[in-house]
């Protein structure tokens, strides 16, 4: 066995620690976030329902849980599921196990949330659902505490980090001049989908200091991924350049958890030396006499293969000019390309949505009242929350809107839901300024929005300055068969 055990990683035991705990506690915020949504958004009488979807689901042979049957309660049970499971994983228990533990356990994450996703349409559309997905996977393989984590699974780690920076670096070099000319930062804080409580203040910065910041993303994606490959100790200051870039974009804005799951990965390039030296409560021995099976060693070479083998088309893409991003090669979600912001809108366009109460639609404008959502722009005094890792689905999809069409299926639907008070539609927003009324009319309408200056903001006590452009939807009543004609 001693000529297998360069296998062993045996100074990566704190990286396995926050490697297994950090993804399972990213699976419980996905989870949550999918308990308190999907009915809603996407449930037996959601803006999209899951059984209308199924047929489509089926002749695309996507792995799902709801392949025979959707309702309610089975996403609900699903969710819980999939919370207990990431808890125990958190607290460490599984791993406390043989190996085969922990792998169950994170397969069976896997599973229960590539159901979710498979299912999910627009809604469920976005990079860091398959990020987490594939992240889960070969998280799985790192084995339990009886155990060395294994080398070639902590590469396989390394390998995706790469891609996702790596290949969001070249998707912005491929992408707008802005990147080029060092000017994206410009317009970034303030256009993001959805700013941060300190978003204004990173968009108010000195442009010298925005210029800075592109070089400095060209730096950690195009150049720093590579040292990640490189012997100790240039590999963790590798992943702590990284993790440092991340945390910045956390504190900037909010962008679910694509953020966090590169921080937790990151991880895995971060030796026990390195770690101690930074942080000396962390210890150095964790594995005194460990041994790894024959079966655990060649269960991780096996996935290890897979793993490889499925890299091919995501490797190619990473050099091709028609670059994808974001996109999965495989019906199981197993080595994808990542990226985002190739391009970066220069001016935030918001939908604003009202409802009045009055007998006619032609109602004058103070009669209109409008609706708060939780984390996507409205009133132009409100500080905007801090909600990464937690991912408002609804708030995304309206950032989508100007830069699409307004007119979704989904967004309709989402207005009849409004004029017949949905209580589970309204749950998704801050405010309803109707107090569980139905209003008689709703309407969309498209405002200019930008980040007050510091002599504005002073001087009104506003915090965005906000234009309107014109109706992008307009009014509406209650229409029963718009859905069915729709």
């Amino acid at each position: 066995m001693e000529w297998l055990s360069w296998l062993d990683a045996w100074d990566y035991e704190f990286a396995r620690q926050v490697l297994q705990r950090g993804t399972a506690g990213l699976y419980f915020v996905a989870f949550l976030s999918t308990l308190n949504q999907f009915p809603a958004l996407l449930g037996e009488h959601g803006l999209l329902p899951v059984p209308e979807f199924m047929d489509v689901a089926r002749r695309l042979a996507r792995p799902t849980l709801f392949r025979w049957r959707y309702s309610d309660g089975l996403l609900r049970i699903v969710c819980v599921a999939g919370m207990a499971v990431a808890a125990l994983l958190v607290l460490g228990l599984p791993q406390a196990g043989p190996p085969w533990l922990p792998l169950l356990a994170f397969l069976v994450l896997w599973l229960l949330y590539m159901s979710i996703v498979n299912v999910g349409q627009t809604f469920y559309g976005f990079g860091w659902e398959i990020l987490l997905l594939e992240a889960g996977f070969i998280v799985a393989f790192l084995g339990s505490d009886q155990t060395p984590p294994p080398t070639p699974v902590l590469v396989m780690i390394i390998w995706l980090v790469f891609r996702l920076e790596f290949g969001a670096g070249m998707i912005k070099i491929r992408g707008g001049r802005e990147w080029r000319d060092m000017t994206a930062m410009f317009y970034h804080h303030e256009t993001q989908p959805m700013p941060g409580p300190l978003s204004r203040q990173a968009h108010l910065m000195p442009r010298p200091l925005h210029r800075l910041e592109v070089l400095g993303n060209h730096f950690a994606q195009l150049v720093v991924p590579f040292f990640l490959f490189a012997p100790q100790p240039l590999a963790s200051v590798a992943a702590g350049i990284i993790i440092v870039t991340q945390l910045w974009l956390v504190a900037s804005g909010n962008f679910a958890w694509l953020n966090w799951v590169a921080i937790v990965l990151a991880f895995a390039a971060v030796s026990d030396p390195v770690a101690h030296s930074v942080f000396p409560s962390i210890p150095l021995e964790w594995h005194p006499g460990a041994e790894t099976p024959l079966w655990w060693l060649a269960v991780v070479v096996l996935v290890t293969a897979l793993l490889l083998v499925l890299s091919y088309r995501p490797l190619l893409n990473l050099f091709s000019r028609r670059q994808l991003m974001n996109a999965s090669f495989n019906r199981w979600r197993l080595v994808n390309a990542y990226g985002a912001f190739g391009t970066v809108t220069k001016q935030r366009v918001e939908i604003v949505v009202e409802g009045t109460m009055a007998e006619e639609p032609d109602a004058p404008d103070e009669n209109w009242l409008e609706y708060g959502f939780k984390g996507k722009p409205g009133e132009v005094r409100r500080l905007p929350r801090q909600w990464a890792p937690y991912h408002l689905r609804l708030d995304w999809l309206m950032w989508f809107l100007p830069l699409r069409t307004v007119h979704e299926d989904w967004f309709y639907a989402f207005l009849d839901r409004l004029l017949e008070a949905d209580k589970p539609t309204l749950g998704l927003l801050r405010r309803d300024p109707f107090d569980g009324g139905r209003p008689r009319w709703v309407r969309a309408r498209s405002y200019l929005y930008r980040f007050a200056s510091r002599a504005e903001f002073r001087e009104t006590g506003d915090r965005w300055v906000r234009v309107l452009l014109y109706e992008a939807i307009p009014p509406l009543q209650l229409n029963p068969r718009r859905r069915d004609l729709a």
